[in-house]
């Protein structure tokens, strides 16, 4: 039930910044995001798993912008078509029908037929930061009865777009976790990760984070039936589906103090009893 609850919060706080209306079209009513506003605005949601846009003139007319198949399967691009009419010709020729794409060209038309407008300038800037951290673990998915915690020590690289708060980021990790005299079991692990913002301040902000991919590298020791001592080394790459929660406190212009609960609860993995502690104090710089 609290694993539940919990994807529900972080899913709904996922989509809360992305403001919403109601618009009816051909008779139906659509709930549509603005995504970009101006003599030309683009409109665009996901709707029955897929992304649909809109272009909405001066006065109102909201028109869709499709992109069909022929009976040959081949796209008929429209488009472009309802495009170059509505921008007095503009050049569709590289135009693609994603959300990207779409907006530097509606932005470019704009800025160029209304001086007063402001370029929201979609250039994409990718932005770099690097955090080193320490902590501890009790590796919750794995076999564990006496609740041995262990030290753990990671470094990461995280990847998002140039804004003033950024809410989304990709994160790369590596991690290792010793093992101790009565918990012979260690790890290097590489992961591909996702991160939202839940509160987004220049000063801190609170983050949920899900662990997409992990490729671990695994050393054991332990004692089988017999009394005899078994070594054990294995590789295994996984999709966990991880989550956790983490807060980055601004202490500098470019850097960040940061405390992450790594492994709250997984999707595709059991927990083996105990509850989680995978908890690491750490220290973060813009590049």
């Amino acid at each position: 039930m609290k694993k539940t609850l919990l994807i529900i919060l972080l899913c709904f706080a996922f989509q809360a910044n992305y403001g919403q209306e109601n618009y009816t079209i051909d008779g139906k009513t659509l709930k549509l995001k603005t995504e970009l506003e101006g003599k030309l605005d683009l409109l665009w949601n996901i709707i029955d798993g897929q992304y649909r846009y809109f272009v909405r003139t001066e006065n109102g007319t909201i028109t869709e912008l499709k992109n069909t198949k022929d009976s040959k399967k081949n796209y008929l691009e429209e488009y472009k078509t309802t495009l170059s009419s509505l921008t007095n010709g503009m050049t569709t020729e590289a135009l693609k029908l994603t959300t990207y794409s779409l907006k530097n060209y509606i932005d470019k038309y704009n800025a160029s037929v209304d001086q007063s407008y402001t370029s929201i300038k979609t250039e994409r800037k990718v932005q770099l930061r690097l955090g080193f951290s320490a902590g501890i673990t009790n590796h919750p998915f794995v076999g564990n009865p006496d609740n041995v915690k262990v030290p753990l020590i990671g470094a990461e690289l995280e990847i998002y777009e140039a804004s003033t708060l950024p809410r989304h980021s990709g994160f790369m990790q590596v991690r290792h976790t010793f093992d101790a005299d009565d918990f012979n079991y260690s790890t290097n692990e590489l992961s591909l990760g996702y991160r939202y913002r839940i509160i987004n301040k220049s000063c801190f902000s609170i983050y949920g984070q899900l662990k997409l991919a992990t490729l671990n590298f695994t050393s054991s020791s332990f004692k089988d039936e017999n009394n005899t001592q078994i070594s054990s080394n294995k590789t295994a790459f996984d999709v966990p589906l991880i989550f956790g929660i983490g807060s980055d406190i601004k202490v500098g212009k470019n850097s960040f103090i940061t405390l992450i609960y790594g492994e709250l609860f997984a999707i595709n993995f059991d927990n083996q009893g105990n509850f989680s502690t995978d908890i690491a104090l750490g220290y973060k710089f813009n590049l």
